[in-house]
């Protein structure tokens, strides 16, 4: 009985919560590095609140070396258009992504102006 119900709710999960996956670089200084990640234990909470507000309902962000992956997942109200439009208008992400970008750097494939570029899933299990 345990079984199916846990088999249940990761196919009602999986139905239900969209996700996906950037990469973005930091600029390969360690110093630099350690201050991003002190940043990113202490978001400020009108970031925190943005986020939620879009409909982003988890994000994580990894780091190896200088290279960061992030992984969002979403509700159905979310969409890339709608977070875009809510972060432009909001000042404390502009000053906070204005802030962030003295430690990031684009990723080769990066156009001009893009930062976090979304990634192509080629495996799942």
């Amino acid at each position: 009985m345990k079984l199916y119900n846990l088999t249940l709710i990761r196919i009602i999960i999986k139905h239900y919560m969209k996700k996906h996956c950037f990469a973005l670089d930091l600029i390969d200084d360690c110093k630099l590095i350690e201050e991003y990640k002190i940043y990113h234990k202490n978001v400020w909470p009108e970031i925190i609140d943005s986020i939620k507000e879009s409909g982003i309902t988890n994000l994580e962000i990894f780091l190896v070396g200088n290279r960061t992956f992030m992984i969002m997942e979403v509700d159905d109200t979310f969409s890339f258009d709608k977070k875009k439009h809510m972060d432009d208008e909001n000042p404390t992400v502009v000053k906070w992504e204005t802030l962030m970008w003295k430690y990031q750097q684009a990723l080769p494939v990066a156009k001009e102006g893009e930062k976090w570029i979304l990634m192509e899933k080629i495996f799942q299990l």
